[in-house]
């Protein structure tokens, strides 16, 4: 990657540069400086687009190791690089928008993130929260679990509605939230192979989840675990925080992914995302 000599290098890889690119932009007397800004821009948003679009399609715990993980968001950081500054790009609408505000001029287009909001998501994501909204609203009114948050939880469960859980013949489980059949489950049952963490490695196991008659059954179902379980206390605290409730879920043994906590807090900021573009 070709950088002015203005530019911090490697600023792809270290997202809390940003307030200094932004900076020396501002100090550049050549446009080159400004150019080389947006493109830096342009290149830390596409990774994260790249890692959301990866997520999106495989529910936790489907790499196979650290050092996979590692590896992937190597090539997702390449990738990145090689995508951005390309004519016709977002680099380009960040570059004018970074001009306007080095001017201190009002911006007479939307502003960049606006623009990164609706770049970031998909048609996919943007269905399931659209399918999703009246009964996880129903839900909220009824528990006080914000609807956002339960929306991108069963968005991250299911890969939003790819990997929905699914009977032996194929017909839907309604299972938004991944929640098991346990000993206590008098309902119907969907077996499936999974995937869990034991003793930080990934595992393929049988294991039996709850099936319900609807979507809607689940939302009220997660509501009622979350809701009464000792365990979930926290998490019912901290639902004011995206970060603070993915957090304490993680905490109470939801899920054994041990990065589940940030893959559930980008679900439920897309979530919100999608739901601010569509007020």
């Amino acid at each position: 990657m070709n950088t002015s000599p203005l530019m911090p290098s490697g600023l792809a890889a270290d997202p809390t540069s940003l307030g200094g690119l932004k900076a020396l932009a501002g100090q550049g007397q050549d446009r080159a400086a400004l150019k080389e800004a947006a493109k830096q821009f342009e290149s830390l948003f596409m990774r994260e687009l790249i890692k959301s679009m990866r997520e999106a399609t495989q529910k936790s715990g489907m790499m196979d190791s650290e050092g996979e993980n590692l590896g992937t968001d190597l090539l997702d950081q390449q990738l990145s690089v090689s995508l951005a500054g390309m004519p016709g790009g977002l680099s380009e609408a960040i570059e004018r928008q970074l001009g306007r505000q080095m001017q201190g001029a009002s911006p007479a287009a939307p502003a960049v993130p606006s623009t990164l909001d609706k770049a970031a998501t998909g048609p996919r994501q943007a269905d399931f929260v659209n399918r999703h909204t009246a009964a996880a609203a129903q839900v909220e009114r009824e528990a006080g679990i914000p609807a956002s948050f339960m929306i991108g939880q069963a968005g991250h469960e299911t890969g939003w509605g790819r990997s929905e859980i699914r009977h032996a013949d194929g017909t839907p489980s309604f299972n938004l939230f991944g929640i098991k059949a346990g000993p206590g489950w008098k309902g119907k049952v969907a077996e499936i192979t999974t995937t869990e963490y034991i003793n930080g490695e990934p595992r393929k196991v049988k294991a039996k989840f709850r099936a319900y008659d609807s979507y809607a059954d689940s939302f009220r179902d997660y509501a009622r675990l979350i809701g009464n379980s000792p365990r979930y206390e926290e998490a019912m605290a901290q639902r004011h925080s995206v970060k603070g409730f993915a957090t304490a879920l993680q905490r109470g043994g939801y899920a054994t992914d041990p990065a589940y906590a940030a893959k559930l807090s980008r679900a439920i900021n897309t979530t919100l995302s999608l739901q601010r573009a569509q007020a």
